[in-house]
């Protein structure tokens, strides 16, 4: 039970319908600079304070 083309448009229009298309471009803006931001992070993750297993403590 997916959703076709026709189905997928009509969704779109009643959204659009909704809330308005200047308001789905922000959205869509503000989305995507969220993720963007999460990417930024993800690869400045600071390597520094992970433990490789060389720095692991054998204690136990």
């Amino acid at each position: 039970m997916s959703l076709g083309p026709w189905e997928l448009l009509i969704i779109l229009a009643i959204v659009i319908a909704i809330f308005g298309a200047s308001r789905i471009a922000g959205l869509g803006a503000a989305l995507g600079g969220s993720i963007r931001e999460f990417k930024k992070a993800v690869r400045e993750d600071d390597p520094s304070s992970a433990t490789t297993p060389d720095q692991v403590d054998k204690t136990s």
